[in-house]
């Protein structure tokens, strides 16, 4: 029987994928994964507008700013400088990533295996795999005491369940979330656009009921906690590589998103306009909402959920709480649950597909916060934190994510030129399937990195983790392609 070729099309710059049997018989695709039509490809500069402020107002963003001054030692207006900076910088991986996804229609995976091989895509996919699957267990922890607090300010007599009901509350939000992925990217499209104003509604209303207790002169006059005398440009410095880290994952995985955008124009303004400012202000919020907090509650408390959970007017607990269910919800949705989905069918396309992807991402974050579950439910105690994990493990462990960035804008821009071919990324005869000249500029930095850790004269090489590391895996990379050129660039025909 004659073999049916993939016909490649292109219409207004972007690419159209008409599988043959050549790819459809492949072990590397499945209907999920395979590049978006151009008819798919309906998302405008204003529903990525949506989806960045859906995205970054969030309970973390809203206490990045309490993170920057306790663990990072610098004062409020540093920290809130930091924040902007950092979702500027970020911005640059951000756009360059997105343009094979919307040129070519193909998600984070696919992309992966120009650089790193049709198998070998799979290491830096499960490594960011589990960054997203711990994200999502924090942001599910969130939503489900949003969940609870709703509950208790409807019926009085939930409040009693205390810790139970935070665990109950934390896996009715686990379910919502995996339902909403499952139904496809239209949903969470809606879910975006939808949630967006709702949003910028709640931080408005939040600002008006904190400013009358908060004196933003005597805010921003607070110093530091750092050594005195001590230079603020190191601690700037290592507060700004955290920031950056906060949306380094984000920064690999953009072409899941930008899969569906209608043109290169529509992703870049629609990133521009959503993410910085947003981030920016909401951060700002936070700051302010935390030092107003002893005035409006009697207690400093440093997240949203909490201290709205202090007002004394069910009512408005329970609005509040029915806003910040969709806040986290839109944000867990898009930043933590798509992502993982797509690594996971990376495996093996033919046998998982986006329902099973979905329940495996679940069935990872649940074990992941298996830990604080058990303490909410008393059977185990511990002091770790939730906002230890959250500060420390998963802002440290995403700046070790900056090879993989730098490796990837290198090897579409200057070694690939912009050109892929399209059909062999679903296929095994076109691209390697190691291409170990990704495993060795990703795999140095990582190693340098981690010694740094052990040496004081190299610890700006940790605390600056994500720029020294994109950069020197950017330039080991195209270091190596241009001595040999590497067996993933033989073929780039589009």
């Amino acid at each position: 029987m004659q073999q049916i070729r993939s016909q490649v099309t292109e219409r207004d710059g972007l690419f159209e994928l008409e599988a043959g049997s050549d790819v459809l018989d492949s072990p590397r695709y499945n209907h999920d994964m395979a590049p978006t039509k151009v008819r798919e490809r309906t998302w405008n500069k204003w529903h990525i507008t949506a989806l960045w402020v859906g995205m970054a107002i969030c309970v973390p963003t809203y206490t990045l700013g309490g993170v920057l001054t306790a663990y990072f030692g610098l004062s409020v207006g540093e920290a809130l400088l930091a924040i902007l900076f950092a979702n500027i910088i970020v911005l640059i991986p951000l756009t360059l990533n997105a343009f094979p996804g919307t040129k070519y229609g193909i998600p984070f995976p696919v992309l992966l295996r120009s650089s790193f091989g049709i198998l070998g895509s799979n290491i830096p996919c499960l490594i960011r795999a589990l960054v997203a699957c711990g994200w999502f267990g924090i942001q599910t922890m969130f939503g489900g005491l949003a969940i609870h607090l709703f509950l208790g300010s409807v019926f009085e007599g939930w409040k009693s369940l205390g810790g139970t009901g935070e665990v109950i509350g934390f896996m009715v939000f686990w379910a919502l979330n995996l339902w909403v992925v499952i139904r496809g990217a239209d949903s969470i499209k809606w879910l975006e656009t939808l949630s967006a104003p709702l949003l910028v509604l709640v931080g408005v209303g939040l600002l008006v009921w904190a400013m009358p207790n908060v004196s933003m002169t005597e805010l921003l006059a607070i110093p530091a906690k750092r050594p005195e005398g001590a230079s603020v440009v190191s601690y700037f410095a290592a507060g700004l590589t955290a920031m950056v880290g906060f949306w380094a994952t984000l920064s690999l995985n953009i072409p899941d998103f930008s899969r569906y955008a209608k043109s290169q124009k529509d992703q870049i303004v629609g990133q521009i306009i959503g993410l910085p400012l947003t981030m920016f202000l909401f951060a700002s919020l936070g700051v302010v909402m935390t030092a107003a907090s002893v005035k409006l509650v009697g207690v400093t408390v440093s997240d949203p959920v909490t201290l709205i959970g202090h007002i004394q007017s069910p009512v408005w607990v329970a609005l509040a709480m029915a806003l910040i269910i969709i806040a986290t919800l839109s944000t867990n949705t898009a930043a933590n649950i798509v992502s993982p989905t797509n690594d996971f069918q990376n495996i093996a396309p033919k046998v998982i597909n986006r329902t099973k992807a979905v329940l495996l991402t679940g069935l990872v974050g649940l074990v992941l916060m298996g830990h604080e579950l058990l303490k909410k439910l008393g059977l185990i105690v511990s002091d770790v934190s939730l906002e230890t994990v959250y500060s420390n493990w998963l802002l440290g462990y995403s700046s070790l994510l900056g090879p993989i960035a730098g490796i990837m804008v290198v090897d579409y821009f200057l070694i690939k030129k912009q050109q892929l071919d399209l059909a062999g990324l679903y296929r095994d005869d076109v691209y390697p399937a190691w291409n170990w000249f990704g495993f060795i500029a990703f795999g140095v930095p990582v190693v340098l990195t981690l010694l740094s850790l052990g040496s004081d004269a190299f610890s700006w090489f940790y605390s600056y983790g994500w720029f020294t590391g994109s950069a020197l895996g950017g330039l080991i990379y195209y270091g190596l392609c241009s001595m040999r050129p590497s067996p993933s660039v033989a073929k780039t025909a589009v």
